[in-house]
């Protein structure tokens, strides 16, 4: 009997122990779903399933249908929270390290409770690396016609740049570079040349700083001249002048008088006349205006002058 309690014992161990390894717990009330795959890469047997990160069962089984390929895996769930029929399961992939988990997206709406042996709905997450090769693709067509058009101009440089055009280029590279070197050197020479000179240039320095400080006082003195002044009694001079100017065209004054009066005018002309002839008389017959005979001498009647005279 003993033998026999034993070798019973020895058998459900067993049982228990297999049934253990395989993932499945024969002292714990679990129940069972099924999903459909068309791939389940990365997921083996005995990966944790999850509801919101929280692991409430594991995979049990993966069976492939030889006439549709596709794989149902199943799923055991030691939780006893209500999982309904609209429940979908997500595979996905949690992170770079590690295989794909199953996880439970319940519909807490749907207050159908799924049973043990139910088929739940499946989807697939992306994973990381997927996610980051969708957004890498748009990427890697750019570069590629980044690199097609790098290509065809470095194709086109090749046909443009014969050997003739290589050794103008090569030249005209050396010619740059002696360009520069002379450049250096004769910017060696202008410094060599200030710091000979240092004290004149300071000295010019200084000259400039003085002529800009007196240039600035000489510019105050004529902020601070009473040039307003000046200008107003400018204007006042001209304003005069312009009245004498007004009141010589209206005939105003002696001046205004002979330059608009033409009688005056012409009296002034007659007596200019008759003065410029008795100055000629005056110098042609002297003495009859100044008598300095000693004997009496009678003088000459007056003669008009002739024309030929008064041109004298």
């Amino acid at each position: 009997i003993k033998t026999a309690i034993l070798v019973i014992a020895s058998i459900l161990l067993f049982i228990w122990g297999y049934s253990f390894l395989r993932g499945s717990d024969l002292l714990s009330d679990y129940r069972t779903f099924y999903v459909e795959f068309d791939n389940v890469e990365g997921l083996s047997p005995s990966a944790p399933v999850t509801i919101s990160g929280l692991a409430v069962g594991k995979v049990t089984a993966i069976t492939l249908h030889h006439e549709t390929a596709k794989l149902t895996v199943e799923i055991q769930i030691k939780s006893d929270f209500p999982i309904s029929k609209s429940s979908v399961v997500n595979l996905y992939e949690p992170g770079f390290i590690g295989g794909k988990q199953l996880q439970i997206i319940p519909n807490l709406e749907d207050k159908s409770e799924a049973e043990t042996g139910d088929k739940l709905k499946s989807g697939v997450v992306p994973g990381m690396l997927s996610a980051f090769g969708d957004k890498l693709a748009p990427v890697q067509k750019k570069v590629e016609l980044v690199l097609v058009s790098a290509d065809s101009l470095i194709n086109n440089l090749n046909d443009v740049l014969d050997a003739k055009t290589k050794n103008n280029l090569k030249a005209s590279i050396e010619n740059l570079n002696q360009t520069m070197a002379q450049f250096s050197k004769t910017t060696k020479s202008i410094n060599e040349m200030l710091d000979a000179n240092k004290t004149k240039v300071n000295g010019i320095v200084t000259n400039f700083s003085n002529i800009s400080s007196n240039f600035s006082k000489v510019s105050d003195t004529i902020a601070k001249a009473k040039l307003g002044q000046a200008v107003r009694d400018l204007e006042k001079t001209l304003e005069g002048v312009n009245k004498v100017v007004a009141d010589l065209e209206k005939g105003k004054g002696t001046m205004g008088k002979l330059l608009k009066d033409e009688t005056l005018y012409n009296n002034f002309n007659k007596t200019s006349k008759e003065l410029e002839l008795l100055l000629q008389d005056l110098r042609l017959n002297p003495t009859r205006y100044i008598n300095v005979s000693l004997f009496g001498k009678k003088n000459k009647p007056y003669v008009a002058p002739k024309v030929a005279d008064t041109l004298k």
